[in-house]
């Protein structure tokens, strides 16, 4: 077995927990990966005003990803890669979705607009996002620089047939993926966690068989299938525990320190 030299891991549902805050356990298990001389980093649907809050308590410094690889940067918010969703796959995504019962979100210019600002998912944005929406019914402006549209609904059999139809239509042009069981998230055909894991690889100068990547939902799997280390969360469905090498503890049970203790540090010789 090849050595671990990077660890890439998911934020929701991943690394923090159900109240989307780290626990002291997680940040000292990323710390002793750090002693071990092993990187760490992540990959997010979050935009980037929700992904440095982290980074910085982690003290990371390396590069990191935002709408689920469709963003590269650095902690000083430098971006080094963009793919925004084409302008035509983005009209047609909102056309389909025109008369399903979805909230709409669009995120452009690490700015999220939103079609209401009441209700349970977008108290959760919030706080992933690290920021207030912004109430529009009018995104027309917005859908030729759009990072990620999400259509957000409970009615899980309507938001999967939503999807279907997204894909259908789409599906060969962007990336249509499910983040949350109530999440519909449209992104450029390149921001996917496979090709951005990728891409972290390359930024990081290591080649993916010495990759470890951590996730939890089903747009986490194109990374999982491409790392050399896949661990699954204990809260992840279990299709998506299917397709990884190892499943730890749920994110509410510090899964990913687990992870870091049980299955990364003993594959690379080190103890805690």
């Amino acid at each position: 077995m090849k050595p671990i030299a990077l660890v890439v891991s998911d934020i929701d549902g991943t690394l923090v927990d159900k109240q989307k805050k780290l626990t002291a356990a997680t940040t000292a298990a990323v710390s002793r990966l750090e002693a071990a001389g092993i990187g760490f980093t992540v990959i997010s649907a979050r935009p980037i005003s929700g992904i440095l809050p982290i980074v910085e308590t982690l003290g990371l410094d390396g590069p990191m990803a935002a709408f689920n690889g469709g963003i590269l940067f650095r902690c000083d918010g430098t971006i080094t890669e963009h793919h925004v969703i084409d302008e035509g796959v983005a009209k047609g995504v909102m056309a389909i979705a025109a008369h399903s019962p979805v909230d709409l979100w669009v995120f452009s210019d690490d700015r999220w607009y939103a079609s209401t600002d009441q209700g349970e998912h977008v108290e959760h944005e919030r706080l992933a996002s690290n920021q207030d929406p912004i109430v529009t019914d009018d995104f027309g402006d917005l859908l030729a620089r759009a990072d990620k549209i999400t259509f957000v609904s409970d009615d899980a059999p309507m938001l999967s047939d939503l999807a279907d139809r997204c894909k259908a239509a789409h599906g060969e042009d962007a990336t249509i993926v499910q983040s949350q069981v109530y999440y519909l998230d449209v992104t450029a055909l390149a921001a996917n966690k496979g090709d951005g894991l990728i891409a972290l690889a390359a930024a990081f100068d290591q080649p993916l068989d010495a990759i470890a990547a951590l996730g939890d939902q089903y747009n986490d799997v194109p990374m999982l299938e491409r790392a050399g280390l896949s661990i699954a969360m204990g809260n992840a469905p279990d299709p998506v525990k299917a397709r990884a090498d190892h499943v730890t503890t749920a994110n509410d049970a510090d899964g990913v320190a687990h992870a870091i203790d049980t299955i990364i540090l003993p594959r690379t010789g080190a103890t805690e």
